[in-house]
């Protein structure tokens, strides 16, 4: 299987399991662009998080991540087209995992600086792509473009509290304190 086609040598692109054509500058290619991208970065976030040993509980964060993962690339195929979604079972079991989380932490009580350690750093920035990834998936759903499962919109929704918590508990761990911004003028 070769690594290029010249297909897409037009500015088109093909979609999941049909013939159509969409433009590389469409919402849904920006939506599949910005997954791949999160996706991408997670796999930075998880290899650290196994270089480190970074648990919770006995469940290394690696392998959360990779599950996340795997749930991206069901958000990538139902943006591309195909009869995918992310279930409400994930969503609860996200959910859970943030609140458990959370139960470790002192209370937030402001906006945080971020980059008190690597890990938390690689955490946050994962975060910010999580969030564009929610946003340009929001818009390919609100044009209309493609109709996008209300629990994968949800799964898309809790991802950045979770890559937020891990980033947290990533420096809980590490014995920091987080701190809040000074607001300089």
């Amino acid at each position: 299987m070769a690594l290029f086609t010249g297909k897409g040598d037009r500015g088109d692109t093909g979609t999941f399991g049909t013939k159509e054509r969409i433009s590389k500058s469409s919402a849904i290619s920006e939506a599949l662009g910005t997954l791949d991208e999160c996706n991408s970065f997670l796999g930075l976030c998880k290899a650290k998080a196994r270089e480190t040993s970074f648990q919770f509980g006995p469940r290394p964060i690696a392998e959360l991540v990779h599950d996340v993962q795997n749930h991206l690339f069901t958000a990538q195929a139902e943006v591309a087209g195909a009869q995918k979604t992310i279930s409400a079972a994930s969503v609860s079991a996200m959910e859970e995992l943030i609140h458990a989380i959370e139960k470790e932490l002192p209370p937030i009580r402001s906006f945080l600086i971020a980059g008190a350690t690597e890990l938390s750093a690689w955490f946050d920035v994962a975060r910010t792509l999580a969030r564009r990834v929610e946003r340009r998936v929001v818009a390919v759903h609100e044009e209309g473009k493609r109709p996008m499962g209300e629990h994968t919109r949800a799964y898309l929704n809790r991802l950045s509290s979770l890559l937020y918590a891990l980033a947290r508990l990533a420096n809980a761990q590490a014995g920091i304190t987080e701190t809040p911004p000074a607001y300089q003028g």
